[in-house]
């Protein structure tokens, strides 16, 4: 089908429900502690468990989409998670708001794993990674606006008020796909499988040396990504002395970095390919972060050392994200859905992972976070050496 010039529009706000959801609240970490009880850091858990909603939403969300097409599962979906995170608004402690968290990220997910499968339904190779930079672009105001806006709303209306804005994000996005989104998935292409069927898929997929390869590498990105989402507050706000304003800003900085990175790659694409720009993406990625853990150790340069190989981190996911996602679909055109899911299942597991750890760890000092970025670049690296090169 021709791909109508809104659709990536579309695609892009439905995709930004992941990223606002996450960076929103990160300057309210210290205000929602102070409220509902708990630890510094004690926060962070809510993360965790939103990520680990994801993790497990996706695999679900892409198992129905092959059955019952895109639209659907969006739309159930989409209003899944607004009314949960209405219960996040008025959750009374911590753990109701984990509980909250969590199922929001069940309903949530269905907008970024069938956003995937939708762009993998209409195109392919050059043309799928254009397609998934034009949603880079816009879901890419979403981490670079949601955290400033989100340290304002709660100084003029309290955390509170994030999660109502969320809410009815959610209410909007579930209205453009019933009122917009075109299904993707024809009938003749769906399948119905039972259990053991379902297990012989993602098995074979999970066999393909490229898919595996690929989502791995976009899922250690993923690990160091989510330590910096989930590690900065306390760095920032508490051992820095940021303001939340301030705080948000400077992660829009980073959040632009990785915006700009996106729409850079396609252009390169011709004259580089996706193999060479992932190759160097990854190695900028290690070399930020052994700068990050040296700065962090040493205690050299406050936080604006910190920044900087931060924002270059950042930058360089720019690159490696949406070429690593087309990479794992790109041979997986029959099982997109399926395939999605199981990609997105393993790198919010790995993203989970980072979150929980970074809490566990965190000492109000930059350097937990930094090991934890050095060692999601070490895995992406890994995975890079190990990755076959398009033409095999």
């Amino acid at each position: 089908m021709k791909i109508p010039v809104w659709l990536p529009l579309l695609l892009g706000l439905l995709s930004a429900v992941g990223p606002i959801s996450t960076d929103m609240y990160l300057p309210a970490f210290p205000a929602i502690e102070a409220t509902l009880g708990g630890r510094a850091g004690a926060a962070q858990i809510t993360l965790a468990a939103w990520f680990v909603g994801l993790a497990i939403g996706q695999i679900t969300q892409g198992t129905l989409s092959d059955r019952y097409g895109r639209r659907l599962p969006l739309i159930v979906g989409t209003a899944t998670y607004s009314l949960a995170t209405i219960g996040c608004a008025l959750a009374p402690d911590l753990l109701t708001l984990s509980a909250m968290r969590f199922i929001s990220a069940l309903g949530g997910s269905a907008s970024m794993v069938l956003t995937r499968a939708i762009v993998r339904d209409l195109a392919d190779g050059h043309a799928a990674a254009r397609l998934m930079s034009q949603l880079m672009l816009v879901m890419g105001a979403a981490p670079i606006l949601a955290p400033t806006l989100g340290g304002f709303v709660m100084a003029a209306a309290g955390w509170q008020a994030i999660f109502w804005i969320c809410a009815v994000y959610g209410a909007l996005c579930c209205a453009g796909v019933a009122i917009l989104l075109p299904e993707t998935l024809p009938e003749t292409r769906r399948i119905k499988l039972g259990l053991g069927g379902l297990v012989a898929r993602y098995v074979t997929i999970l066999r393909d040396r490229s898919f595996i390869t690929h989502a791995l590498l976009g899922g250690f990105a993923m690990f160091g990504m989510f330590a910096f989402l989930a590690g900065s507050p306390p760095v920032f706000i508490e051992h820095f002395l940021l303001s939340p304003a301030r705080y948000g800003a400077l992660f829009g900085l980073s959040a632009a970095g990785f915006i700009a990175a996106s729409q850079i790659s396609p252009r390169l694409l011709p004259r580089f390919g996706a193999d060479r720009i992932i190759r160097i993406a990854v190695r900028v990625f290690l070399t930020a972060t052994i700068v990050l853990s040296v700065v962090a150790f040493s205690g050299f340069g406050g936080w604006i050392a910190v920044a900087i190989p931060i924002a270059l981190a950042m930058a360089s996911q720019g690159f490696t994200m949406p070429n690593a996602t087309v990479g794992a679909l790109s041979r997986q055109a029959g099982q997109a859905g399926s395939a999605s899911a199981l990609m997105g299942t393993l790198q919010f597991g790995l993203a989970a992972g980072s979150g929980v750890i970074v809490g566990l760890i965190g000492d109000g000092t930059a350097r937990p976070m930094a090991l934890l970025m050095l060692t999601g670049a070490l895995g992406a690296v890994i995975c890079d050496i190990y990755r076959p090169r398009r033409g095999r």
